[in-house]
């Protein structure tokens, strides 16, 4: 039985609702996040907070023991491709180092099961599909880190006999539909910049890239609802830790849809005039990746539960609303 979990990252925005879904399951959560890129008031009120950093060891170790955490949710790290490649440093060191120091709290603790948020960034661009053995080889900063936090992560949890569950997130997306928690950082992401523009008396929708080899000319994605990816959490983690198991997972509703797609359909919630704005293609960005999610439906017979666009397009309308 999975009860004592620590959540690295846990006032951040998929972090919340994770969070959310093990209380709801009766798992005591505790958070451990330098609120960085976090919000307190994200955090549970039944979760167990402290204000720590990955980097720290020894205070990490102690919280892990203190607690008797018997499995970890690696949440915590900085995910933005386009300021990766302008910040490669501060990508290596919260990424890769965090990760390494991690570990090594981690390390001759209770703790038998690692379940780790890696990306679609690690695959080679230029696939119609991804499966968990398509070839790994990153065009971005960002993906190329965790690349190396999952070799980190599957040496270690052989060579000290835990369990992992590296889940590799398509593009998230939405907001809880309990309306409690969402997305607040702006960052990059194309669903929270164009949530927040439709408010605006003259939207704008910006297009970085109009000429890539798509139907369209824009890039295509496979977006999941942050609802389903809370859920597939749990799901894992109660898997890989009743049978002793490991696995790689691809996170994604198998289904590409371009920013034009997602643009029409924010469309929908302004009756301004809006202005499109074509701008250069970001360094980094892929062309096209699309999940082959088999494996993961098979390993927990899963069913999503939000995988129209529409819905996750209005998740986001609504939580902006209550913000």
């Amino acid at each position: 039985m999975v009860k004592n979990v620590l959540v690295t990252g846990g006032a951040g925005y998929i972090g919340s609702h994770t969070s959310e879904v093990l209380i709801k399951n009766r798992i005591n959560v505790f958070i451990a996040d330098n609120l960085s890129t976090g919000f307190k008031k994200l955090i549970n009120t039944k979760a167990k907070f402290k204000k720590l950093d990955i980097l720290n060891i020894n205070k990490i170790r102690k919280f892990i023991v203190q607690n008797n955490i018997e499995s970890v949710i690696h949440l915590a790290a900085v995910l933005s491709v386009g300021e990766s490649e302008k910040k490669p440093k501060k990508y290596n060191k919260i990424n890769v180092l965090g990760t390494k120091k991690l570990l090594v709290a981690i390390k001759n603790t209770k703790v038998k099961n690692i379940i780790f948020s890696s990306t679609c960034a690690v695959y080679k661009d230029g696939f119609t599909k991804v499966n968990e053995n398509t070839k790994i080889k990153s065009s971005s900063v960002y993906g190329k880190t965790k690349i190396e936090c999952e070799k980190l992560i599957t040496n270690f949890c052989k060579k000290n006999n835990l369990n992992y569950g590296i889940l590799r997130y398509f593009n998230v997306a939405g907001a809880s539909s309990s309306g409690k928690i969402g997305q607040i950082n702006k960052g990059d992401q194309l669903f929270k910049n164009l949530s927040l523009e439709v408010f605006k008396k003259k939207p704008i929708f910006k297009i970085y890239g109009s000429n890539y080899k798509t139907p369209d000319g824009t890039c295509v994605r496979d977006y999941i609802h942050v609802s389903d990816i809370a859920d597939i959490h749990f799901k894992i983690l109660k898997k890989i830790d009743k049978f002793n198991i490991s696995k790689i997972l691809n996170c994604g509703y198998g289904k590409g849809i371009s920013v034009y797609d997602v643009m029409n359909e924010f469309k929908k919630y302004t009756n301004q005039s809006l202005k499109i704005i074509k701008l250069p293609k970001r360094r980094g960005d892929m062309v096209k990746v699309i999940s082959d999610n088999s494996r993961l439906k098979k390993f927990i017979n899963w069913k999503p539960r939000y995988n129209k666009l529409e819905t996750i397009v209005k998740s986001c309308i609504t939580w902006e609303n209550k913000i």
